[in-house]
């Protein structure tokens, strides 16, 4: 088993809890497209298959996984008056914008997986510019030293471009680093490139959804510690 010398991170449903960051921040980006318009609200929720009432995300939500630009498709059904790259580029600053609930206290949980000697890093399929905006917005993107979106040149998960960058540009082996998500996109992306496979709870996915394809499941990433000292790390 070899050592974990780096950890890449999925963004929204790890680093950040995923229904209390994006159900409020959806609800208010459907109410703004619709602007009084009821029949024009509920047909955005649905594309979305966003739950209004209750502010959060169905389970089956291609969102939880899904790229900026997939967003951008789905809406775009329903805003003709939108043209695409002004919607995309619409969508990609409010989601820098958005206010994040971390997980967990974010900057010292990194700072202790830093002091371990790991290189840390960011995949995700939000726009690369939002997501360094979320992470700065909470203090904790010194702490990264790779982050890559979908629009990074990488591709997008599940395939497994963004890890094999992060183990390109950090010039560590596949087997020496672990992928950290919560939907198994992420972890068909870890497979793929050779990783090493956590899940966590903080997303929308259960823990049988995620546990046929992970390594271990953990609670969310305050535990990684404790994992990586069952390792013998």
């Amino acid at each position: 088993m070899a050592a974990i010398e780096g950890i890449l991170f999925d963004k929204d449903g790890v680093l950040f809890d995923f229904q209390k960051t994006w159900g409020a921040w959806t609800k208010g980006v459907i109410a703004g497209f619709a602007d009084g318009d009821p029949g024009l609200a509920k047909r955005l929720a649905d594309v979305l298959d966003f739950d209004a009432e209750a502010g959060t995300f169905r389970r089956g939500s291609f969102v939880i996984a899904g790229t900026a630009q997939q967003v951008v498709d789905a809406l775009s059904r329903e805003l003709p008056d939108w043209e695409p790259d002004a919607l995309y580029n619409h969508i990609k600053q409010q989601t820098a914008r958005a206010p994040q609930v971390e997980a967990v206290r974010l900057r010292p949980t990194l700072d202790a997986l830093k002091a371990r000697g790991l290189r840390l890093g960011i995949a995700t399929n939000d726009a690369e510019a939002a997501a360094r905006a979320n992470v700065a917005s909470v203090d904790a993107l010194e702490p990264f030293d790779f982050i890559a979106g979908s629009d990074s040149g990488f591709g997008a998960k599940p395939a497994p471009g963004m890890c094999l960058g992060f183990a390109q540009a950090m010039g560590l082996p596949p087997e020496a680093l672990v992928m950290v998500g919560d939907s198994t996109h992420d972890m068909i992306a870890a497979r793929a490139a050779g990783f090493a496979r956590v899940a966590v709870l903080t997303g929308v996915a259960t823990h049988a959804d995620l546990a046929p394809h992970a390594d271990a499941v953990l609670p969310d990433i305050g535990a990684l510690g404790a994992w990586l000292d069952a390792r013998g790390e």
